[in-house]
């Protein structure tokens, strides 16, 4: 892991898996815009942490995904840090019932196991009518993006460096990557088009990279997306069940599951462009004998 420089008090850790960003207090004090994942990556970032002497004032989490999240309560608990995020993704990490609604095909014992780490007791929610958050005397913009999470925030560092978080993926993501995640596809889509307005002198993308521009990799994510949904689409012939869809668009896409876990993500995946496709009226839902079925439009 190391650290880079990104724009006078803005740095990052690149864990090699993610971007990490934090803001310099002072010599000692950062504040941490998400915390990494927990498995692999939180004892690099632990000796990171302490070899530099930093002391972790506060975490402002961009959104609750595991990779995101993952190090936030080891790391409230060992500094003390204040930890802020929007109000809904603060729910979501509440508890393991909380996490349990929003994994909702995983069973208790499951989510527990796999998820628990990822509660968090949040200090500061943020409200959808927020705009800015000062932590110790430092002013961050806060930029609501929903979508890929349901209450996915950009945030913007004194420097007028913009932490795009999930809100856009890199092109090495889009060449990897055979069917990306969002939460709700459309509002997802719309925050993508917020970002065109978003002035910044330098953009950090979690996943990963930084950049001067980004209008190019909007039109193109906002692209990739929507291509996406209109091979899942084209898979879709007369009356199908969402597994016969997740068995001809897996097929499509060329995406083998061999484990429970890898279908429980996949499942995750496909369920949002099928909501996509319902929303921008390409699908509708319809009952045959009893069963729900997907048709074309």
């Amino acid at each position: 892991m190391k650290i880079l420089h990104v724009e006078g008090d803005t740095f990052a850790i690149d864990t090699g898996m993610l971007l990490i960003p934090f803001y310099k207090i002072n010599k000692n004090d950062i504040i941490l815009l998400d915390s990494g994942w927990k498995r692999g990556e939180k004892e690099g970032i632990l000796n990171l942490l302490d070899r530099e002497n930093f002391n972790v004032k506060a975490i402002i989490i961009s959104h609750s995904h595991i990779d995101h999240i993952g190090n936030a309560s080891v790391i409230k608990k060992k500094y003390n840090s204040i930890i802020a995020m929007t109000s809904i993704e603060a729910e979501i990490v509440s508890s393991n019932i909380s996490l349990k609604v929003f994994y909702g095909d995983y069973s208790l014992s499951k989510v527990t196991d796999h998820f628990g780490h990822m509660v968090t007791d949040t200090d500061i929610r943020i409200s959808p009518s927020d705009n800015s958050l000062s932590l110790f005397g430092v002013t961050f913009d806060i930029i609501h993006t929903p979508g890929h999470s349901p209450g996915h925030i950009v945030i913007k560092t004194p420097d007028n460096v913009a932490y795009l978080g999930d809100a856009l993926i890199s092109y090495e993501i889009m060449e990897g990557f055979k069917m990306p995640y969002a939460f709700i596809l459309k509002h997802d889509i719309e925050s993508k088009l917020k970002l065109y307005h978003l002035n910044a002198k330098k953009y950090i993308l979690a996943h990963k990279g930084i950049h001067i521009d980004i209008k190019d990799l909007i039109t193109d994510n906002i692209y990739f997306y929507k291509n996406r949904a209109d091979m899942i689409l084209e898979v879709i012939e007369g009356l199908m069940t969402f597994e016969d869809i997740l068995k001809a668009a897996t097929k499509k896409l060329e995406i083998q599951i061999k484990t429970v876990e890898k279908y429980m993500v996949i499942k995750r995946m496909l369920r949002s462009y099928i909501e996509y496709l319902i929303e921008t009226n390409k699908i509708e839902v319809v009952m045959d004998h009893g069963f729900m079925k997907y048709t074309r439009l």
